[in-house]
């Protein structure tokens, strides 16, 4: 496909209320357990659960995965940031961090910022910034679309089944998702301080981890 092309979508401008934004959340967890992206998220941070002590998730929307997390790292600090209010469902031991995370991120320090299908929201100038921001962080996780034919086509499979906003929204972040190489060129994750790791999945997802070189 052809250069990321940015269009809002329409789940982010609607009210958390609004019965076609409810919608859209259960058409997100089907997708997501259909892209398997939380459950690649979960197993890496098993793999390095002994160095965690405490974790951010990007656009924690309404916190599934962070109560997930919370059951598999009990003893880990977890916060969300997201442009909403704290999900009253939230269990207490989950902190919350409302409003811009560009802003907001200098205001939680943690071992390891996770994202999921948050980061093709965002331009090259947002990213390069994001990026400026994670370069204190010993592991990243996100998982993004990716930006090519075969995603599109799964989509297109998908779409007579979905709400009328997911049918707008699900191409829309197919063509502002990355194609291997692009993320860590934009968030500025240097192979000489970070060891980087880009998978494509079968099902549509670019998932990249990057965990910090130590320092000599």
């Amino acid at each position: 496909m052809k250069q990321r092309l940015l269009v809002p979508e329409l789940l982010d401008s609607m009210d958390a209320a609004d019965p076609r934004a409810i919608r859209s959340r259960l058409d997100l967890r089907f997708i997501n357990a259909f892209l398997g992206n939380e459950r690649w998220i979960r197993s890496k941070l098993r793999e390095h659960s002994e160095k965690i002590h405490s974790l951010l998730e990007l656009g924690a929307g309404d916190g599934h995965l962070l109560r997930r997390l919370h059951g598999m790292l009990p003893k880990a600090i977890i916060a969300g940031l997201d442009l909403r209010a704290r999900p009253e469902e939230l269990p207490s031991g989950i902190h919350w961090i409302r409003g811009n995370f560009l802003e907001t991120l200098t205001d939680g320090k943690a071992d390891a910022c996770i994202g999921n299908l948050i980061l093709h929201h965002f331009d090259s100038e947002a990213l390069r910034t994001l990026g400026g921001k994670l370069q204190e962080f010993r592991l990243l996780l996100f998982s993004e679309p990716l930006r090519k034919t075969l995603p599109m086509r799964l989509a297109r499979m998908v779409l007579p089944l979905a709400g009328e906003v997911t049918r707008h929204d699900m191409p829309a972040s197919i063509r502002a998702g990355f194609i291997k190489g692009e993320l860590p060129s934009l968030l500025g994750l240097d192979p000489a301080h970070w060891n980087v790791k880009e998978y494509e999945s079968g099902r549509g997802s670019l998932r990249l981890m990057a965990i910090r070189k130590p320092t000599s």
